[in-house]
């Protein structure tokens, strides 16, 4: 079997695919959000769209969704459709994948209001950050960064195995050599780490 690749943005690769805004659903597995930097002036029409697809059986997730301070897109209006997106997430019992940029602390606040569970993808901040995190019971998505920042790599080592996934995000590079590094980082065989990604993925309700 293929290395699963948690959040991607082509439809070759196995995994969840990141669907856009207006694309048409697939027959394999799809996450569908609003991104903060897309959120339209008329975001209604965008969350009456994701509310129809969301219900989907293949979109096992709603995202990628979030917080982010460089985005020109006021952070009140992120705000009232990152909640939006929550509260549809709740409804349907479906986990989050979430973007979040500059806005832990606030993310933080919001999980409270989650009643699935919550994904960072592309996770790439030091330990401080990442174990703050941890506690409040957020779930890993890690990429390209982790295969040369060494401040994530340290992190990574300390990180619990039920608590990570590993995706390529809009990178064009090889889910595998991700899977590579990873099992390097923690003595794991690429098996192994399949079956671990595995076990993760149905313990947040994802079915592969």
């Amino acid at each position: 079997m293929a290395n699963f690749n948690f959040h991607h943005h082509f439809i070759k690769n196995f995994g969840i695919y990141n669907l856009n805004f207006g694309e048409p659903t697939l027959n394999s597995l799809f996450s569908a959000g609003i991104h903060p930097k897309e959120i339209l002036d008329d975001f209604e029409s965008q969350l009456s769209w994701l509310m129809k697809i969301a219900e989907n059986g293949n979109c096992c997730a709603i995202g990628e969704c979030g917080l982010d301070s460089l985005v020109d897109v006021n952070l009140e209006k992120q705000k009232e459709v990152f909640l939006r997106q929550i509260y549809l997430a709740n409804d349907l019992q479906k986990p989050l994948i979430i973007h979040c940029v500059r806005q832990f602390p606030e993310l933080i606040n919001f999980k409270k209001k989650a009643k699935v569970p919550m994904v960072i993808h592309g996770f790439n901040k030091k330990s401080t950050v990442g174990n703050e995190l941890l506690k409040k019971g957020f779930y890993f998505s890690f990429g390209k960064s982790l295969l040369q920042n060494v401040d994530l790599q340290d992190f990574f080592k300390t990180i619990p195995l039920d608590k990570f996934f590993l995706e390529t995000d809009a990178a064009e590079i090889e889910i595998d050599l991700i899977y590579q590094k990873i099992a390097q980082i923690r003595g794991l065989s690429i098996e192994k780490l399949d079956e671990i990604i595995i076990e993760n993925l149905q313990k947040i309700a994802i079915n592969i």
